[in-house]
């Protein structure tokens, strides 16, 4: 039965002037104690199982492995800088009924035991199921690939959040840009001239109309007039909005034949509407002329 050892670290200082005095403090001074094991023993080691918590040192009756679960051989152990072992690699299999795999077992969560009698046999225990190991995660001995792999993923994370935020910085951007745009558009559209004050026009055998009264034949085509009474153009087309209401209209000024007119928007709250008493004569009023209509910045929708 083969026995199972651990190790004893070696801590090696070597000073200047201990040096250059010859004294080699720590070659020659380490013995094997009672309870000590060589790390060459340690490696192909068995492990084992038991269902039940056994303490560190305890002594078990001849035969009692025979009641545990061999679990896997020790391929390998791990040394911390200290000189101390950490842990062992724990190749696992048949255990699990799967291919063999290493895990890492902590050095903590191991017990060793002795044989009663004369034989001084040791075994290495830990308590554990097959549920544990199979959630263990295998052993990766590529610790430099894994940190390069771990910094690569970390680097192409931080470049694609710095991607995003350029993004959406410029999506932002751009968003308020269009807002300053139309916020724009829309002053200079409420500045482009002054309303012009609703006409109250009076004329023999005529009396006001409501828009309401009127359908779009009745208004489009329907002369416009000024101040002196003059014609100053023609109501072209009516503007609607979302409801339905007509808000607003386009006047043809001036021109001839066609030719040379000056199309303006004007607002129903800048026009009269008069109609004579048989409904032959229709009449829409703007208070303004034809001069001073052809300066009103043109249509341009």
């Amino acid at each position: 039965m083969k026995r199972f050892l651990s190790t004893t670290a070696v801590l090696l200082t070597l000073s200047g002037g201990a040096y250059a005095d010859a004294h080699a403090t720590g070659f020659g001074d380490v013995m094997v104690q009672e309870g000590d094991f060589f790390a060459s023993d340690l490696i192909g080691m068995r492990i084992y199982n038991s269902e039940t918590e056994v303490d560190a040192d305890a002594m078990v009756a001849d035969g009692a492995e025979t009641e545990w679960d061999d679990i896997g051989e020790i391929n390998d152990v791990i040394i911390s800088p200290d000189g101390q072992v950490t842990a062992v690699i724990l190749g696992v299999g048949g255990f699990l009924g799967l291919g063999e795999r290493d895990v890492s077992v902590s050095m903590d969560a191991i017990k060793v035991v002795k044989e009663e009698g004369d034989s001084n046999d040791r075994f290495l225990v830990v308590t554990t199921s097959k549920e544990m190991l199979e959630k263990a995660p295998e052993f990766d001995r590529d610790l430099d690939g894994e940190m390069e792999q771990a910094a690569e993923n970390a680097e192409a994370k931080t470049e694609e959040m710095a991607e995003n935020a350029e993004a959406k910085t410029e999506e932002m951007a751009e968003n308020a840009e269009a807002e300053v745009e139309e916020a724009v558009v829309a002053a200079d559209t409420a500045m482009e001239r002054e309303m012009l004050a609703r006409p109250t026009f009076q004329r023999d055998g005529y009396q006001d109309v409501e828009w309401t009264e009127m359908t779009a034949d009745d208004l489009e085509g329907a002369r416009l007039y000024g101040v002196n009474d003059e014609d100053v153009g023609e109501i072209e087309t009516l503007i609607v909005d979302d409801s339905g209401k007509i808000t607003d209209v386009l006047a043809d000024i001036g021109g001839f034949l066609g030719l040379g007119e000056h199309t303006v928007k004007l607002s129903f709250e800048e026009l009269q509407l008069i109609r004579n008493e048989d409904g032959s004569d229709l009449r829409v009023y703007v208070d303004s002329t034809e001069e001073k209509l052809e300066t009103l910045p043109e249509y341009e929708g």
